[in-house]
């Protein structure tokens, strides 16, 4: 009888099974002790389901909901239950899947003909409820691709079954519950009784998705109405409709025929469009506005964007003048530390803001300053030797990380400044049903820069980005909503894009490194992207802060 060893990394423990064993066989034989129950496992750095079978030996590490790809296979399986508790209740209704926000998943039902009521979410939520109760299996299928497609089609998948087309494989995969079939783009929980948390919610004109709390898998995360980031959500979704590419199957049509330059020129129109609009409401309000105050989170674009703002300002007559927070740090040992007793380059008290604040007020009383410069390498700021004083035409632009919190400048009021928030919400979605993550296109973006400018692998990027995303969530996101206005930096192109400079530094990754599960979850992404090439994007894009090819000066 041929034998397998596998490895348990949980517990360090090695047990030999029969050849042909599953992980769902073997889950309880290891006592793994986890907060949660266990919903897949890392098999060789590689996340698989609980149905996957053995036919070599492995190194094997059980997950929870605790860990990223286990609430990535909690909130793909509960994506399929409400596809299926709204097609129940409602046939003629297509769900869509908009994009994540206030902690949840925002989505709508199209054809619906009318308003969501009350009514209607509580049914959904009802038989959502039941769904989960049944404990119905999630049954993956591998077809060939033309039967899947005209599983789709019936369906009125029709967006799924265009992509799996473009594929050009022989096979693909589908997910059958319950009478429905569907894809979700990643592993799936075995059952709906794997999904007993979740709330359902009226959010402005659809409903918010509400999942587990990872600190308490019992309750569902908080949420709030972010009225100002709806907002930009809803001009993205206006502009992918004014493009006609609401999807990727829709993005790959127009590259295959070879119409890309287009789209590539009109984003890049757009993008001018709303700077040259802010800028206007900056001069209309010249006479008090002494201050832009420019942030975002990491890979946002804030850099090329205060840069293309001040041209913008210029045009309008106004004398803009750019200081950079990142000057401002304090020595390295006065860097306050995380739990984990690393640097937290994220805490706004990582900022020396006696020194700045003095320094803003010299300049808005208007005497002249020397900007200091912080070298890195040496951890320490020095005069850099550049002066500055502001004329009467003079707009001060302050760009970093803090400029929407109210403790980085307490002593100016505040209507002496403009505040002005960046994000990258990523424009289109896969399919219907399945939107593409922002913090996805951020991580990629900052991936190819820190290769390209730092020298950094793939894998450090991917091992340092919880850590960002933590320092983000703490002191970045919670005071987006203080902004006077927002700026969507996302292309509609930029993923077909940058395919072609992530996915070398992406199958660099190898098996043996912990990051290997998140390389193959992006590359599995970009592979539904044609490829674009970047020739045709201009040189003040958003893009090429990234990319290179910038006419700015960073």
């Amino acid at each position: 009888m041929n034998t397998i060893d596998i490895y348990c990394v949980n517990t360090g423990t090695k047990i030999t099974y029969p050849l042909g064993v599953s992980l769902m066989e073997i889950k309880d034989d290891f006592q793994v002790k986890l907060e949660n129950p266990i919903l897949g496992a890392l098999v060789n750095n590689r996340i698989k389901e609980l149905s996957f079978v053995f036919v070599k030996s492995k190194k094997v590490e059980f997950i929870d909901y605790s860990h990223p790809d286990g609430q990535r296979m909690y909130v793909r399986s509960l994506f399929y239950i409400l596809y299926a508790a709204v097609r129940g209740l409602f046939p003629q209704v297509k769900l869509k899947m908009m994009h994540g926000i206030s902690r949840g998943y925002y989505c709508e039902l199209a054809g619906l003909g009318r308003p969501i009521t009350d009514s209607d979410i509580i049914a959904i939520r009802k038989e959502m409820k039941a769904l989960v109760e049944k404990d119905i299996p999630f049954r993956r299928v591998g077809l060939p691709t033309d039967e899947a497609i005209e599983i789709c089609r019936k369906q009125n998948l029709m967006y799924k079954a265009k992509l799996f087309e473009q594929q050009g494989t022989l096979f693909s995969n589908l997910y059958f519950m319950d009478g429905f079939a569907n894809y979700f783009y990643g592993n799936m929980v075995p059952s709906t009784g794997y999904l007993p948390v979740s709330d359902l919610v009226s959010y402005y004109e659809g409903m918010l998705l509400r999942i587990p709390n990872p600190a308490k898998f019992s309750e569902v995360k908080p949420y709030s109405k972010l009225d100002k980031l709806f907002g930009i959500f809803q001009e993205h979704k206006d502009w992918a409709e004014l493009l006609n590419i609401p999807n990727v199957a829709n993005l790959n049509e127009y590259t295959m025929k070879g119409e890309s330059g287009h789209i590539i020129k009109i984003s890049e129109a757009l993008h001018e469009k709303k700077i040259a609009e802010i800028a206007n409401v900056i001069r209309d309000r010249k006479n008090e506005v002494k201050i832009v105050l420019i942030a975002g989170p990491s890979a946002s674009g804030k850099t090329t964007f205060s840069k293309r703002l001040m041209v913008q300002l210029a045009v309008n007559g106004l004398k803009p003048i750019l200081i950079s927070l990142d000057d401002y740090f304090v020595d390295r040992e006065k860097t306050p530390k995380d739990k984990n007793g690393e640097y937290d380059f994220e805490a706004i008290e990582a900022i020396d803001l006696e020194f700045f604040n003095r320094q803003l007020n010299q300049l808005l009383q208007g005497e002249s300053i020397e900007l200091p410069r912080f070298n890195f390498t040496a951890g320490q700021k020095f005069p850099s030797g550049k002066k500055l004083k502001l004329g009467t035409e003079s707009i001060l632009i302050v760009e970093g990380i803090h400029g929407m919190n109210p403790e980085l400048i307490p002593h100016i009021i505040p209507e002496n400044t403009f505040k002005i928030f960046l994000s990258a919400l990523t424009q289109i979605s896969i399919d219907d049903q399945n939107y593409i993550s922002t913090t996805d296109n951020r991580m990629i973006r900052r991936m190819i820069r820190d290769s390209k400018y730092r020298n950094y692998p793939a894998a450090d990027t991917i091992r340092r980005w919880p850590s960002v995303r933590a320092g983000e969530d703490k002191n970045i996101f919670p005071y987006q909503e203080n902004a006077d206005m927002m700026f969507n930096s996302a292309l509609i192109y930029e993923l077909a894009v940058l395919k072609k400079y992530a996915e070398p530094l992406l199958n660099a990754v190898t098996e043996s490194q912990p990051e290997f599960s998140e390389s193959i979850r992006l590359l599995k992404f970009l592979s539904y992207f044609k490829p674009i090439d970047h020739l045709e994007i201009p040189p003040t894009s958003v893009i090429r802060e990234f990319l290179g090819g910038s006419s700015f000066i960073y």
